[in-house]
């Protein structure tokens, strides 16, 4: 079987997602076939600090909006993508997103296949998501579309549009929504609580951590079952780091955000949230 070419370009995308060197990440894509994700585990595995994929790297460029309905019980935030800065940072594209997310608030809707069908101004946005391709000359499109529903919702916008979140809460606090917003998109959780991270989440760091305890000189010839329960103190750790509630409150490292939360409302807490940002 013939070996598969690895670009400059897959290599150069691969360090600007981890950070790794150049060598490194052209070993890396060749031991797994040009395979990203496995390339990012392989780079992990070998004890690299780079980051967990959180698979919101799929635009390169675009505008990334989130907005509440009228009541607050309902966010979308949505990433239209394009292929340059030079396009994402044009006053009319903004705009053309800004109707798009608007189209999508005052009709309630549900997913992208549903908000392409909705018109503005007598024409469904797919078809001027085309008009608009034809006109600039890049590929664009509505890459990402995230929805929730509580019973106070809070959207937030970072970094001149490139990153967009959406926060349920189960009572209405503005300056808490906000806070915790802020805070998802600084430090970017899995999920809430170590009980709601997915299943395939914790099976792959389990794995990864596994494989660098095995990899330890200092652990040659350790039972299985002694590696497991390392590897499961090291899991709690990574529960610490990656989870909302109990990461460090970044506008007071002090406390947990989840005392945070507690401090402002005893049954206040967090439903639900959701991040997408340009890679």
């Amino acid at each position: 079987m013939s070996e598969i070419k690895i670009t400059a370009a897959e290599i150069n995308q691969l360090r600007q997602m981890t950070g790794a060197g150049m060598m490194d990440c052209r070993k890396a894509l060749t031991e797994n076939n040009g395979d990203v994700e496995a390339a990012i585990d392989w780079l992990r595995k070998k004890g690299q600090k780079v980051a967990a994929l959180r698979g919101d790297r799929d635009a390169k460029e675009g505008v990334v909006l989130a907005k509440t309905n009228d009541s607050n019980s309902t966010g979308i935030t949505l990433c239209l993508s394009c292929e340059t800065d030079f396009v994402s940072k044009n006053t009319d594209f903004i705009a053309f997103a800004q109707s798009i997310i608007d189209a999508a608030i005052a009709n309630d809707v549900k997913s992208v296949d549903e908000l392409n069908t909705i018109e503005i101004g007598g024409a469904k946005i797919a078809d001027l998501v085309n008009d608009k391709l034809a006109s600039i000359g890049e590929k664009i499109g509505i890459s990402k579309f995230e929805r929730i529903e509580a019973p106070f919702v809070s959207s937030y916008i970072h970094g001149a549009n490139r990153m967009g979140v959406l926060v349920g809460l189960s009572e209405t606090e503005a300056e808490v929504g906000k806070d915790v917003a802020m805070q998802i998109a600084a430090m970017n959780p899995v999920a809430i609580d170590p009980a709601t991270v997915s299943p395939e989440v914790v099976e792959r760091e389990k794995g990864i951590i596994v494989d660098l305890i095995k990899n330890d000189p200092k652990m040659a010839g350790k039972p299985d079952e002694m590696i497991s329960k390392i590897a499961d103190g090291k899991l709690n750790s990574f529960f610490k780091e990656s989870t909302l509630l109990a990461q460090a409150f970044v506008k007071d490292g002090g406390m947990s955000v989840g005392d945070y939360i507690k401090s402002k409302g005893k049954d206040l807490s967090v439903i639900s949230f959701k991040r997408v940002a340009l890679g």
